[in-house]
């Protein structure tokens, strides 16, 4: 190192002035760390006052060169270099954009019509318009015209039904209104089903370095583990919850069972006093506004727990606005990401010991009873049912009384 050092002042001093010399030494020396003024200082000559003047300019310019670079002096003198692809040929950023057009895309006789819109598919479409360009220039180009790799969003929601924004005033006020009385509110719905076994799991977890947890490579469901449906209530006064993980079918008798289950375990100690509950739940699936066995469920619930139900349903396609989704789902998916889960003791435990710094409180219970599917309530046992629909909107809105 000592040796280099010499040896290139030697060769540079002849080329450098008295400025050019002094912060050179000092790139030197900075280089070298501990020792290095001295040391350069005794192959060069240089004092090391001079040398500590350099790192001193160094380090005051350096910002200000940096800035600089690329716009106050070029190496090269304008239009250097080869020209670019597009100079040579006019019409090809022109036809690139217009394979990029949905339109195009859309068109039957389109060769890009059913193809991923990757470089190499594009720079073939282009060699057989007669353009002669490799996918690294169609990648330059795609940036030129200002694209880039994005994924889907989900951001669209569908039609909106018009009804919509009133609908979750309505919501608000009647939740506004029990809480203001004391009376629970809850906020119901289903979670993903989930297979049951060693399978793969979304979300890593800390494990020792280079051992993954070895889980299966396809996701068929083991006939004798079977799944979990996990249909969760959430309080929303309390900021705790209940989920049931059915291992039968989602239907709206599992749907009652789970609130029943909440009632008599948490919800009945937590309000002692209570004669009306508020249920939110989606417009669709078991607790459906529409479905007749959901409305006579809830019917039977009232009759045995002798509390008024009353019902709001959010409008179809907002899903996402139930409570449950993002107050209690999410911490439960946090909770068990990485994690397969293999059998429906891990799963129930996963759930019941998911907890939040805010205080959410979830308890969890396997339920192992059928539930069976196409079940028909005739309009005779309809009938039979106390419902007394709000004014506004009947359908997504009713009471439900004690018989």
């Amino acid at each position: 190192m000592i040796a280099n050092v010499r040896d290139k002042y030697d060769t540079l001093f002849p080329m450098m002035g008295e400025k050019l010399r002094r912060r050179w030494a000092a790139c030197e020396a900075m280089a070298m760390g501990r020792g290095g003024i001295s040391a350069v200082a005794k192959q060069t000559g240089l004092s090391p006052t001079t040398i500590r003047r350099g790192i001193r300019e160094v380090e005051a310019e350096m910002p200000q060169l940096a800035a600089s670079i690329g716009q106050d002096e070029r190496i090269r003198e304008p239009g250097a270099g080869r020209p670019r692809k597009t100079e040579e040929d006019k019409t090809l950023a022109r036809d690139l954009e217009k394979l990029l057009r949905p339109v195009t895309r859309g068109d039957p006789t389109s060769h890009l019509l059913w193809t991923c819109k990757s470089t190499r598919n594009l720079a073939a479409e282009l060699r057989k318009k007669g353009h002669q360009v490799s996918h690294m220039t169609v990648a330059r180009l795609l940036a030129d015209l200002g694209y880039s790799l994005q994924a889907n969003r989900k951001a669209r929601e569908g039609t909106s039904h018009p009804d919509r924004d009133a609908q979750f005033h309505h919501i608000d006020r009647k939740v506004r209104s029990f809480r203001r009385r004391g009376q629970p509110v809850i906020s119901v719905d289903t979670k993903k089903r989930e297979l049951v076994g060693d399978f793969k799991n979304v979300g890593r977890e800390y494990r020792p370095k280079g051992e993954p947890q070895e889980v299966r490579v396809h996701d068929f469901r083991d006939k004798e583990l079977g799944v979990a449906i996990p249909y969760g209530v959430y309080d929303l006064i309390r900021n705790d919850g209940w989920v049931s993980i059915g291992i039968d079918h989602d239907t709206a008798e599992f749907a009652v069972a789970t609130i029943g289950s909440w009632w008599r375990r948490m919800g009945k100690r937590a309000y002692p006093r209570a004669k009306e509950l508020l249920i939110t739940a989606d417009a669709g699936g078991s607790n459906g506004s529409r479905s007749r066995l959901w409305k006579m469920c809830v019917q039977e619930l009232a009759d045995e727990t002798g509390v008024k139900m009353s019902v709001c349903h959010f409008p179809p396609g907002t899903s996402k606005w139930n409570k449950i989704e993002h107050c209690m789902f999410c911490h439960i998916t946090q909770n068990w990401r990485g994690q397969p889960l293999v059998s429906h003791k891990i799963i129930v435990n996963l759930i019941g010991h998911t907890k939040t710094r805010e205080g959410l409180n979830i308890k969890a219970a396997l339920d192992r009873r059928r539930y069976d599917k196409g079940v028909v309530v005739s309009t005779e046992e309809f009938a039979t049912i106390s419902i007394k629909p709000d004014s506004f909107h009947g359908d997504w809105n009713y009471t439900l009384r004690p018989r």
